[in-house]
């Protein structure tokens, strides 16, 4: 019961056009003369986030194509939202899960998803997993699920469950709050789940209807949005379906964080903070404009990126109390380090130059073999990290042979180039930003998927 807010169930509570979010008129961080912009509060779905319909929707999915049933365990790579919505709800259905995620999910996330009950795998990755990464959060959940029939992927980020549940929650719910008002629709870019099914949704009520998407800048520390070269790889992202897109500065993102909180009294996380200056970026000052901007979590699971990024708010020594590495840990951190130096990585600029000349390095690709079939480096051989130690015989004999190894974003190659340099070639080099930075830069790729060129 809505009215009397009594519920036979915590999942009654999951949110719907009969038990939308709240709007909130922003009042005082936006300055517009004529544009109203409205605050979708997402934290007020039962488990915190915006996130909890598709963890909602995708369990509900699975079940009725029947691939899904108390005999089941999930696995789901995620951010951290996605992974506590699943954590709740499986919780409430008996269903067992297992997150692996990136070591660089603020503490606090991974923390509640251990607390929550979730067996939380923690992995070398980027903030929102990266499709590419051999060892990365992605590939080890399909990992987990293709090695046991008793665990279900649900897969977020292909899912088509994953849009489909804001076409029928987020969208009526923006429609009915306005009664048809709206005229702008602004989401930040993850997944993509959001802006493609509330979009496609608010697009069918009124094709004129502006749908904009906001995303940070490559090198940002906001869990759960993407870089313009990371959403080249997600695949709900459609921007032909987008009406407009912007990037943000990470700094401007947490600033307008801050200017929430303590200007509109609004407890929004830093995803919210990107989403709003994004949207301020784009809308016109106009009669008639309303626009409505999706704030997708509140602030209180970021306090550990909030000292890094406001320590004035921090006095004192605030990791005094943590447990520091091991000496182990800390050695093979220090040796990591000394790989940063300029003389044991190539940029792909360089790189592309180098391939043009006569004797030209190997160039050693390490993420998978499926990952590598969609799209390489022309003439790179793949051995994937995991292989490398069983594989070294297909490695050049000459210790003096230049080496270039990559990955997707430039991190396990260097690992990988540590390991070669402690066999003994002295011209091994990993390529800064991986096959991202390849591909943004414009240079050539290509697949031995078949059927495709």
């Amino acid at each position: 019961d809505h009215n009397l807010r009594v519920y036979d169930s915590i999942l009654g509570l999951l949110c719907g056009p009969d038990n939308p979010t709240p709007l909130v008129h922003l009042n005082q961080v936006v300055h517009f003369k004529h544009t109203h912009v409205y605050a979708k509060l997402e934290w007020y779905n039962p488990f915190g986030a915006v996130k909890d319909r598709i963890a909602s929707n995708l369990i509900r999915d699975a079940e009725e194509r029947g691939v899904l049933g108390s005999d089941k365990s999930l696995v789901e790579a995620t951010s951290g939202n996605t992974g506590l919505g699943l954590a709740m709800i499986g919780n409430a259905k008996g269903y067992r899960l297992k997150t692996p995620l990136s070591e660089k999910i603020p503490v606090e996330k991974r923390t509640m998803l251990r607390f929550f009950g979730s067996d939380v795998v923690e992995l070398d990755d980027t903030l929102c997993p990266a499709p590419g990464a051999p060892e990365g959060a992605i590939a080890a959940a399909r990992q987990a699920a293709e090695s046991d029939v008793q665990t279900v992927l649900l897969d977020q980020y292909a899912n088509d469950a994953n849009p489909d549940s804001h076409y029928h929650t987020t969208g009526p719910e923006i429609w009915n709050q306005t009664q048809g008002k709206v005229t702008h629709f602004i989401a930040g870019l993850g997944t993509c789940g959001t802006i493609t099914g509330t979009g496609r949704f608010l697009k069918d009520q009124n094709s004129d209807l502006q749908v904009m998407g906001v995303y940070p800048e490559e090198g940002h520390d906001i869990p759960g949005v993407r870089s313009m070269v990371q959403l080249q790889q997600t695949k709900l992202f459609f921007p032909d379906e987008y009406d407009q897109m912007t990037e943000v500065a990470n700094r401007q993102a947490f600033d307008m964080c801050l200017q929430l909180n303590r200007q509109e009294s609004i407890i929004a996380g830093p995803s919210s903070g990107m989403a709003l200056d994004g949207a301020l970026q784009m809308l016109p000052d106009e009669p008639g404009t309303i626009a409505v901007v999706i704030f997708p979590d509140d602030v209180f699971k970021y306090a550990s990126s909030f000292q890094h990024h406001f320590p004035d708010l921090c006095p004192g020594d605030v990791g005094s109390q943590t447990v520091g590495p091991t000496k182990d840990e800390q050695l093979l951190a220090e040796m990591i380090e000394n790989l940063k130096n300029q003389y044991d990585t190539v940029k792909a600029d360089d790189l592309e130059r180098q391939l043009a000349e006569q004797v030209a390095p190997v160039v050693v690709d390490v993420r998978s073999a499926q990952i590598y079939a969609e799209s390489h480096i022309i003439g790179s051989v793949n051995i994937p990290q995991e292989e490398l130690v069983q594989r070294t015989g297909e490695l050049p004999d000459d210790r003096e042979s230049p080496i270039v190894m990559v990955c997707n974003i430039g991190k396990f190659s260097k690992h990988t180039t540590l390991y070669l340099k402690s066999m003994g070639y002295r011209q091994v080099r990993s390529m800064k930003g991986g096959l991202n930075e390849w591909i943004r830069k414009g240079h050539p790729t290509e697949s031995s998927v078949v059927g495709t060129s």
